[in-house]
């Protein structure tokens, strides 16, 4: 009798508890059944779309590809460490800035199915201010490559564009940029690395250690070759060379470590080399096997301040056909004295390395595991360490 006692009072509390758990007295409980009212409904504003534009174009601003698995070039402001943008780059393409930032360009190669399909190259234009499409300019054929610095190329001017092709041998195709389509294409067998040349059209390294120098005729051109000054085999020379500009000039680096300046024109001046490492003090670099050195390397491994003739360039600790491995150093080197003025120690190893061109430049740096740095060159300390900010080329725009 005790234990029914307890079980039906303890039947009776747990009704009660959860009459009480639902807010009903015996009042509420009697008209649980009628209709809650309606809830007041917040007022709700209506979405407007809107787009953003980039403010103006600072020289401080570094585009940085994402690598070769991440698509997109970032755009990085290397005074705040910020993202202002991003263009719409594949894996098979490949980027220049018109020298007046009037317009951004992207060679590139596209499947209809992705990896398969109808494949269409292109030139493919994008408005500077809001990133929003321009136009397509169809290209015959196009190296099915991205990420490389001089496979596409612009004239000083930003009239013509010349892009590298392979098809089935080596050509480049001269786009006219005003008129939006294609000019001419070049055969240009046994050469790449592009470089415009004012007034004359373009020039190329070749495989056979001369310079082809192409003579941009209205419908037809000209080629022309230097006497040869490397030799590809033995001491081969970084197809990521700089172009300055304001000099009408290159400066090739080679495997080994030789520097080299070539005034561009016609007939291009060939300047003598000079060992990078024998300017810092160091032994010079040679090709013995096994040999453990000092040696420039890197995807992306030297960049050129015009202004002031300082040329950096990523340096490792290695052998000689190490010339992929990342830098562990920046060495500077003052291309008027041909001496290395100082070395910087980097934290982490750095593929690719490039500098802004105004007075007081910063120091863009990227490599494979997605970090993007920045250096301020007044001194040469870190400002930005940028986590997954992009692995690949990069590009700084130019200044008036």
């Amino acid at each position: 009798m005790i234990r029914g006692t307890t079980t039906i009072g303890m039947g009776r509390l747990a009704g009660a508890a959860l009459i009480a758990l639902l807010g009903l007295g015996p009042a509420h409980a009697q008209t649980a059944s009628a209709p809650a009212a309606a809830p007041t409904m917040a007022s709700v504003e209506p979405e407007e779309p809107f787009t953003h534009t980039l403010p103006d174009w600072s020289p401080h601003w570094g585009l940085v590809r994402g690598g070769w698995e991440n698509g997109g070039t970032r755009i990085w402001n290397g005074d705040t460490g910020k993202m202002v943008g991003l263009v719409a780059t594949g894996r098979w393409s490949d980027i220049a800035l018109d020298p007046k930032r009037r317009a951004i360009y992207v060679s590139e190669t596209i499947w209809t199915k992705v990896n398969r399909g109808t494949r269409q190259d292109m030139l493919t234009v994008y408005d500077p201010k809001t990133m929003a499409l321009v136009t397509e300019i169809p290209l015959p054929g196009r190296l099915i490559i991205g990420t490389m610095k001089n496979n596409f190329v612009l004239s000083d001017d930003g009239k013509q564009a010349f892009i590298y092709n392979f098809s089935p041998a080596s050509s480049v195709n001269v786009v006219d940029l005003e008129k939006r389509k294609v000019a001419q294409v070049v055969e240009l067998p046994g050469c790449a690395s592009l470089v415009p040349v004012t007034g004359v059209g373009f020039s190329a390294l070749c495989s056979d250690g001369t310079l082809a120098t192409v003579t941009v005729g209205p419908k037809t051109s000209t080629v022309s070759h230097s006497q040869p000054f490397f030799k590809a085999a033995e001491d081969g020379v970084f197809d990521c060379f700089v172009y300055d500009r304001t000099k009408g000039e290159i400066v090739t680096v080679t495997y080994t470590g030789l520097v080299r300046t070539v005034k561009l024109g016609a007939s291009p001046t060939i300047g003598d080399a000079w060992s990078i490492q024998a300017a810092a003090g160091v032994r010079p670099g040679d090709t013995r096997p096994l040999d453990i050195n000092w040696f420039p390397g890197g995807r992306q491994a030297m960049a050129l301040h015009r202004a002031t003739g300082k040329l950096f360039v990523l340096m490792h600790r290695g052998e000689y056909w190490t010339q992929k491995d990342d830098g562990e150093e920046v060495w500077v080197v003052d291309m008027a004295s041909r001496k290395v003025v100082k070395r910087v120690p980097l934290k982490k190893p750095i593929g690719n390395i490039e500098v802004t061109q105004d007075a007081k430049p910063l120091l863009f740096l990227s490599g494979d595991n997605g970090l993007v740095q920045v250096m301020d060159l007044a001194t040469y300390e870190i400002k930005h360490d940028i986590e997954r900010g992009g692995g690949g080329m990069i590009v700084t725009p130019d200044v008036d």
